[in-house]
């Protein structure tokens, strides 16, 4: 098991070093969140928000940056137009054994959301006891795409590349592997909705009123879950509400956690 709260740590899955931080106590005390980043994002990108977490719920909580983000080893270029499925099919579990997960909830935001849900839409892992998805993907829409052609533009004539050089090694692979993967003709087709006919553990659902990347369709989709959903609009809230609106977002976080802690915890009286 890897678990240092005191520095930063480093798996190796199938030959390839990821970077990851622990907060909190280790899965052998405590259930644990496991955090996956956007798109674009990494460790660092979630700034002191996996730590609020981790003190808000007595929960511990990793997070990790995919392959080709943070100073995890670099990408292949392009990726696979089923990038996702093959992060939550093939990395995801191997990563959740590092780490020694025993129970708890997978946390995912923008990809990292879509992640989430197609691990449990492909795996059936009963370690897993519930899903917080905050702005995920399910599939394309005219608009999310419109973005990120936008971003394109950002990276290629503004300073956005810059920027992303402060958290990632190689800005331009992290970029390229996610921008050329969403605006490739072929993936306009794209749909996960499949995944959520799987999912048979209660899901909270966060999405700011003002996403960019995605209108409420995306988890309006929740609703053909089987098991209990609660779907959160956050208002003045953008793609990052855990961001835009940290208190709100927080405080249903925790609430959704400590709701499943009494679930675990109730005894049921046989007569």
């Amino acid at each position: 098991m890897i678990w240092d709260t005191a520095n930063p740590v480093r798996l190796e899955i199938d030959g390839v070093g990821l970077e990851g931080r622990c907060f909190g106590p280790p899965p052998t005390d405590a259930p644990t969140i496991v955090m996956l980043h956007e798109g674009l994002g990494c460790v660092a990108l979630f700034r002191d928000f996996p730590q609020k977490v981790a003190e808000a719920t007595g929960h511990g909580v990793f997070v990790y940056s995919r392959r080709g983000y943070g100073t995890s080893d670099p990408v292949e270029l392009p990726r696979p137009l089923d990038y996702m499925t093959r992060e939550a099919v093939d990395v995801l579990p191997k990563v959740l054994e590092a780490i020694g997960f025993r129970s708890g909830v997978l946390l995912g935001h923008s990809d990292g959301a879509s992640i989430a849900a197609l691990y449990l839409g492909n795996i059936q892992d009963h370690r897993v006891r519930g899903l917080i998805l905050i702005a995920p993907h399910f599939f394309t829409e005219p608009g999310q795409l419109a973005s990120i052609a936008k971003a394109k533009e950002a990276f290629e004539a503004g300073d956005l590349k810059e920027r992303m050089a402060k958290y990632h090694d190689d800005p331009e692979g992290a970029f390229r592997g996610w921008n050329d993967a969403w605006l490739d003709p072929g993936f306009a087709e794209w749909n996960i909705a499949y995944a959520i006919d799987y999912i048979r553990v209660p899901v909270l659902a966060l999405q700011g009123a003002d996403d960019e990347y995605g209108t409420l369709a995306q988890i309006d989709a929740l609703d053909a879950l089987y098991s209990p959903l609660d779907k959160v609009i956050v208002p003045g809230a953008g793609h990052a509400p855990f961001f835009d609106k940290p208190g709100e977002t927080l405080a249903e976080i925790t609430e959704y956690v400590a709701r499943l802690d009494r679930i675990e915890a109730a005894t049921v009286e046989v007569a």
